[in-house]
């Protein structure tokens, strides 16, 4: 074959195309805090763990009355365990956090993203009726179970 027929031109472009799929897919990301680190990066921020129950549970001035800071159950999810705290004032949510989210690999990106929408949710319903954050159904769905043992352990 000459060295400019279409075909040979052709074959060498399509070999250079699965050469560098190849090579693309040989590739992973860190995923790990660990790596990342390693890496030269900065290590991905850890939810701080808080005992069950947490300040408020059943104690304190507010309790059962609807006011107070109070940590819902860990509920276990797919991905990683979430619990939230919220602090309830006049029997309403004033403040939302999610204390312990799921981490690592990619769900260190997905936490990132959703927790400040659901926590922001969860005071703007008042409730633990909020909806699920897109890409996030296991994490949306641990919140609110925890939302809702934390506002039923509020009174509210």
């Amino acid at each position: 074959m000459r060295k400019n027929h279409p075909v040979r031109r052709a074959v060498l472009a399509g070999a250079a195309t699965v050469s560098g799929i190849v090579l693309l897919l040989s590739l992973k990301p860190a995923s790990d805090p660990g790596a990342a680190a390693a890496a030269g990066g900065t290590a991905p921020p850890v939810a701080a763990e808080a005992p069950q129950g947490g300040r408020g549970a059943g104690t304190g001035a507010g309790a059962g009355a609807g006011a107070g800071t109070v940590t819902g159950d860990v509920a276990d999810t797919r991905y990683g365990p979430v619990q939230v705290r919220v602090t309830v004032s006049g029997g309403r949510i004033t403040a939302a956090e999610a204390v312990r989210a799921p981490a690592g690999g990619q769900s260190d990106r997905v936490t990132a993203d959703a927790v400040p929408k659901l926590n922001r949710a969860a005071i703007t319903a008042g409730d633990a009726d909020i909806d699920a954050v897109s890409g996030a159904t296991y994490t949306s769905d641990g919140y609110k179970k925890s939302l809702q043992s934390a506002l039923d352990r509020a009174g509210g």
